[in-house]
């Protein structure tokens, strides 16, 4: 459809370099070979080596098919997940001390729970992909005319009709489009996050393909790479009408990405569904865990170890009772003998009797294993990063951006960060780049003061700050920049002597002339006219290149139109003084990559010149001048690193006059590299560009600032306070980053430098000689040499308050990282306060961040915003994505996101703090009320002679840790304050209470002459970890604070509480536990002692076995639960809720269980309305139990709260003596010589 066209801007024959075709041979190509066999027939479905692939995708975990077993394996992988399951097993027969369904029960509860969540999560993924694959797209048929069809029915070599504002369906070639030169824009967020238009082109031969009749005899072959995740690079061939044509990334359009701006494109299907490059890069990031976690499932051995040892002890008492059992020819104990078998109680077989006895306590011990742990966990970890995910103190109103936890695996490992490993732009800065000064010609222009130059003044105590001639126009005229008129982005450049036409009367006006030009041509941005105002903006693939090009049109050279093969400026005529328009043919763009560090054009002028046109990095510049280029190189030498000592960040401007017969030779290498189709085609066309890159003239510099984010050098400041490392790794120059780093407050006062760099002159003499080996050999003796003198530095002061910045360049750093160098590199660099290293490569960033990770054992985080960030927030243990100018790579890639830098300090120091704190207490309560429940059962065991009598109900069993005991855990896990952490609160607490419950059952064990009858009905035992005391634990991990977060933020020292994992150390995880075995000591023997000859019912009757088991269950679950009141920190109603609730659930499962038919209830039934809720001696013995357990804990918290206090006991006093007071000065002398050792240790800290 012809009428369907628009005149558009002309860029096929640019970018594809049409204009000089050069002819395409075979050996070119590569095609066919491992990693280039895909073979595309375009328009031929009935072609049967068609690849019949289809499009459908699927990103589910799982399928209606495989959701049960796939989904059973991963719940399995847990260690003790399969202990239940074995436990379960074996419960079926008569080894079990209870019933086979009070132990499946909690096994199935917690399993089911983890399944479903498992099932809901897929499930919303496989609605998204249902909606994707039914999206509509209109497809060529066997008519001759396009219909409508499904995603998921396109096949390879379909040719499509994609509108404007909607998605590609596939990886598709671009024939054609609604412009008549066959280019298109696209948006490619979803891929890389950049919102800034790409622009795509057809290639020449399918260009004119515009309507549906011109299909009807298109056929074609495409032979290309196959399948792979890079989405910046494609390779292929089209064969079309007898010719061969090399295809580029420029006529790829990707799935996902969407069509803007162009009514329409026509292309062919070359990838799909799970071969497209979007699904290609769909892979899971590096599994990372906690230390806190893999720490947990070290104390779960130690569980099972336990429960191995009290089974034994047990097995072996029972074994020795049962072999003296007969006492003149009769048996002592009948009582335990079966009534079909002798085998589980034979004084004559009294060893295989107690191997059977061990495997009976190895189920009547089991709940000293937290079932609902790690289920646990996952929810406090959900919740935890709901409240992260929805902190208004981390949203950015801007950008509308709110803090996101991408992962709920790392949020302990937040309040434990040691090191913080940074990039700077776009992380520290906010990468918008503004033009506000240059050197042409050797002349500096440009008013105004930087925020660093503001920082060395500041550093100076003086005014502005020393910097030659540039620096004393800046100080007279640093209001200029405020005192403006309207704000331009991108351009804050005051200079009277080049605005407003007046650089016609400089000295060297035609290479201010000459210098704007190449600032106006050499770009690939793009014009955008505004229909309503005529103001023109542009797109540009940086900040950088927008400010130039800004600048340029600022200054009298616009740049308003760019076809296929032309350039269009509007001029400032040096002769006339008026705005003329000029065009330049533009002939080939030579274009940036990060190991070029440049870019240039060659144009073709009005006077029919050829110019090559170039701006770059100083360092691959200036070695690139011609020696007649060399006029204005000392002195623009001197402002570049004037201009770096300001912040700023410089590109070299030059260009050179190229005559015919050099154009032409080298333009026929240069396309002849261009249509070479190998894997190694950019490094021909990078070779080609070399060659004519050479003998430039040198006409001047460029200086942007990109301006530091807001807050930045307060959030470094706080952080350095809480004992945090920073480094920051950047690839500006040394210069630029060293004062950076004093305007971020990285590199403060009084603090001395070691700086290691290979600019040295022996070092640039040898370069200059070109010997690689003697360059090599000398470079790693001066490293060598720098190093061992760093060390000495830090020797010297080691005992002085004296700290250190490590300052380092990249070539430096490069043999820094060699196996015989970096140990000693890194010994420097962990004993100074900041490092710096300038001009890293990103490889470079990723290989620092893993040494500082696995050689120091200590938490790393590392922070940045762009793809070349990606490495490194790999390897940390956790990765910050700042989404930013640079798109969504590094967001993609982290861990956690936000939007500014200045957000850190809140996520560490308060989230931080919290999530550690509560998961670590959590966990150690977990384990404690587990060893205090089931240590009962072992001391009942005892008193039964080890019979394998259970002192408590199945049912009681099966609900302590689902029901009794788990709401005030969640709780505590979701609302506790602390300056520090709470998951590591909430792990023991978890240990805790399952010791204490634990060991109930191993006392009652021992008191029972090891019988292996169980203290607890089977449904006791079953609901203890399930229902009785899970979700105060929960509550836990989830609220708990100690102090507010305003506290957190004011006293960051406290901070140190968790890098040096204080709350989870082994002392503490050990104290909860052996807090969890006294307590199972007192309950026991406290309540069999106090029940032993007392009257109890009405009728004079004494304690029977089931009341016993009662009494003390009642005992266990008021103790754990009212352990959580007196740990928590934090209350609200939720806490109150969870942890009498859970209590409540106790007597309310007692009386609708004890309420159903004694087949059902077995000896539960009506035990607390009959017996123990009228006798009067049960309620008093209970609060007499409940007190005398808690009363250690109360005693030790009391005496070290009053005189070993830790840090945060000591702002909570500090709180309560005055609410008011905003310093310490009225802290006890005691408090302050805590605090001053906890500053005076965080000085002297050495590496582990």
């Amino acid at each position: 459809m012809s009428d369907g066209r628009r005149k558009g801007i002309h860029f096929s024959k640019l970018y594809s370099f049409s204009c000089f075709r050069s002819s395409f041979r075979d050996e070119h190509s590569q095609i066919g070979g491992r990693g280039y066999s895909r073979v595309v027939y375009c328009n031929d479905p009935d072609n049967l080596e068609q690849i019949q692939r289809g499009n459908y995708v699927s990103t589910t975990k799982y399928t209606a098919i495989n959701f049960i077993p796939k989904s059973l394996f991963e719940q399995f992988r847990r260690v003790a997940n399969i202990y239940f399951l074995v436990v379960a097993c074996v419960s079926f027969s008569p080894l079990a001390p209870y019933s086979a369904v009070s132990i499946l029960a909690p096994l199935l509860v917690v399993i089911g729970a983890t399944m479903a969540k498992e099932g809901v999560e897929d499930w919303r993924r496989r609605k998204q992909d249902i909606e994707a694959n039914n999206r509509n797209v209109k497809v060529y048929g066997r008519n001759h005319t396009f219909y409508e069809t499904k995603w998921k029915k396109l096949r390879v070599g379909d040719l499509v009709k994609v509108y404007k504002d909607e998605f590609f369906p596939a990886d598709l070639l671009m024939l054609s489009s609604s412009n008549e030169d066959g280019v298109c824009y696209v948006e490619t967020s979803n891929l890389d996050g950049e919102t800034n238009l790409k622009l795509k082109h057809a290639s020449d031969v399918t260009a004119r393909l515009h309507d549906e009749n011109s299909f009807q005899q298109f056929k074609a072959m495409i032979k290309c790479e196959d399948p792979n995740e890079d989405l910046y690079s494609f390779v292929g061939t089209l064969y079309y009408d007898g010719q061969h044509h090399p295809l580029s990334l420029k006529q790829i359009l990707l799935r996902g990405s969407k069509l803007r701006n162009t009514e329409h494109i026509y292309g062919v299907v070359i990838f799909t569904g799970h071969d497209t490059k979007v699904m290609q890069n769909a892979t899971d990031p590096p599994s990372k865990r906690s230390k806190i976690e893999r720490k947990m499932d070290k104390i779960v051995y130690i569980l099972f170890s336990t429960l191995i040892l009290v089974s034994f002890i047990g097995s072996f008492f029972f074994g020795i009772e049962t072999k003296e059992d007969i006492h003149g020819g009769r048996y002592k104990r009948w009582y335990l003998r079966p009534d079909k078998t002798t085998v589980f109680y034979d004084p004559k077989r009294a060893s295989l009797a107690a191997f059977l006895h061990f495997l009976t306590g190895l189920m009547l011990y089991g709940y000293l294993i937290p079932i609902s742990l790690y289920v646990s966990i996952e929810i406090v970890k959900v919740l935890q990063c709901i409240f992260i995910n929805q902190d208004q103190e981390m949203y950015d109103e801007e950008t509308d951006t709110p803090a996101r936890a991408r992962t709920s695996n790392l949020n302990e490992e937040l309040g434990q960060v040691d090191t913080i490993l940074s990039d700077k732009t776009g992380t520290l800065t906010c990468n918008s780049m503004e033009f506000v000064k240059c050197s042409i010609a050797g002349t500096a222009y440009g008013h105004g003061m930087t925020e660093v130059e503001r920082a060395l003044a500041k550093r100076k105590r003086g005014g502005p700050p020393e910097l030659g001639d540039i620096s004393s126009d800046l100080a007279s005229n640093s209001d200029d920049v405020l005192d403006s008129g309207k704000s331009i982005k991108g351009f804050n450049f005051r200079d009277e002597r080049l605005m407003n036409g007046h650089w016609v009367n400089e000295p060297y006006s035609d290479v201010i002339q000459k210098f704007f030009r190449v600032l106006a041509i050499c770009h690939t941005a793009i014009p955008e006219v505004n229909n309503e105002s005529g103001e023109i903006s542009y797109e540009a693939e940086s900040p950088d290149e927008a400010a130039f090009v800004i600048a340029a049109r600022e200054l009298g050279f616009e740049f308003f139109e760019r076809t296929q093969t032309s350039i269009s400026l509007h001029e400032l005529d040096h002769d006339s003084g008026k705005k003329v328009d000029r065009s330049y043919r533009l002939l080939h763009v030579l274009e940036f990559t990060s190991a070029r560090k440049r870019m240039s054009v060659i144009v073709r002028n009005a006077e029919n010149h050829l110019l090559l046109l170039c701006k770059g990095a100083d360092s691959v510049m200036l070695e690139r001048l011609s020696k007649d280029g060399r006029l204005f190189e000392a002195k623009i030498k001197e402002h570049i690193r004037q201009y770096a000592e300001a912040g700023l960040r410089t590109l070299v401007v030059a260009y050179r006059e190229l005559s015919e017969e050099e154009y032409r030779l080298w333009e026929l290498e240069f396309l002849k590299a261009k249509a070479s189709v190998t894997a190694e085609r950019d490094e021909l066309v990078d070779a080609a560009a070399d060659k004519i890159e050479g003998s430039l003239i040198l006409l001047g510099a460029t200086a942007v600032e990109d301006k530091l984010q807001k807050g930045v050098p307060e959030c470094i400041d706080k952080l350095a306070k809480a004992g945090i490392k920073i480094w920051v790794l950047t690839g500006d120059k040394m210069e630029t980053a060293i004062n950076i780093g004093y305007a971020c407050s990285l590199l403060r006062q009084g603090m001395q430098q070691i700086v290691i760099t290979l600019d040295s002159p022996d070092i640039k003499a040898l370069e200059k000689e070109g010997d690689k080996e003697a360059i090599e050999k000398a470079s790693s003796a001066s490293i060598t040499k720098q190093i061992t003198e760093g060390k000495s530095q830090l020797n010297s002061v080691k005992d002085s308050s004296v700290t250190f910045a490590l300052i380092i360049d990249g070539r430096s750093l490069h043999f820094a990282l060699k196996k015989n160098l970096e140990m000693s590199f890194l010994e420097v660099a962990i004993n100074c306060a900041s490092v710096i290293c300038c001009r890293s490569s990103p490889k470079q960033k990723a290989r620092v961040t893993r040494l500082v990770k696995m050689e120091t054992g200590k938490t790393t985080l590392a922070i940045g915003d762009g793809a070349n960030d990606v490495g490194m927030l790999q390897e940390a243990d956790i990765g910050v994505g700042i989404s930013g100018v640079e798109g969504m790579q590094a967001v993609m890639s982290s861990d956690f996101a936000i939007a500014q830098f200045r957000f850190l300090e809140r996520l560490l120091l308060v989230h931080g703090h919290w999530c550690y704190r509560r998961i670590a207490m959590m966990i150690c309560y977990f384990f404690y009320k587990n060893i205090a429940f089931g240590f009962t059962l072992f001391w009942f065991e005892a008193y039964a002679s080890f019979s394998g009598q259970p002192a408590y109900n199945d049912w009681y069993m099966s609900c302590y840790n689902v029901f009794f005991t788990s709401l005030p855990v969640i709780a505590l896990g979701v609302f506790d304050q602390d300056v520090s952490a709470r998951l590591c609160l909430k792990i023991c607490y978890f240990f805790y209470k399952n010791i204490a419950f634990g060991f109930t059952l191993f006392w009652f064990e021992a008191y029972a002459s090891f019988s292996g009858q169980p203290a607890y009905n089977d449904w006791y035992m079953s609901c203890y970890n399930v229902f009785f005391t899970s979700l105060p634990v929960i509550a836990l991990g989830v609220f708990d604070q100690d102090v507010s977060a305003r506290l957190c933020l004011k006293y960051p020292l406290l901070y140190q509480e968790g890098v040096q994992n204080i709350l989870f150390s082994w002392i503490r995880i050990l104290g909860w536990m052996f807090n969890g075995v006294i307590s199972s000591m007192i309950m026991f023997f406290f309540t069999t002692k106090a029940t032993m000859h007392q009257a109890f019912r009405r009728d004079g009757q004494v304690v029977d076995f089931e009341v016993l088991g009662v009494m003390m269950y009642t005992c266990v679950v008021w103790t754990v639960n009212c352990q959580m009141a007196i740990s928590i920190n934090y209350f609200t109603w939720i806490q109150h809720f969870f942890i009498w609730g859970s209590i409540a659930l106790w007597y309310l499962f007692l009386i609708v269980y004890g309420s159903l038919p004694p087949t059902i209830s077995t000896t539960a039934y009506q035990v607390l309305v009959d017996a123990c809720a009228p006798s009067p001696f049960y309620w008093l013995a209970t609060l007499m139990v409940v007190v005398s357990t808690l009363l250690p804990y109360f005693s030790y918290r009391a005496f070290q709260t009053r005189f070993r206090p830790m840090y945060h006991d000591i702002i909570q006093m500090k709180r309560l003596e005055s609410s008011d007071s905003e310093t310490l000065g009225d802290l006890s002398v005691r408090m302050k010589d805590k605090m001053e050792h906890l500053k005076e240790g965080l000085k002297h800290r050495e590496p582990r």
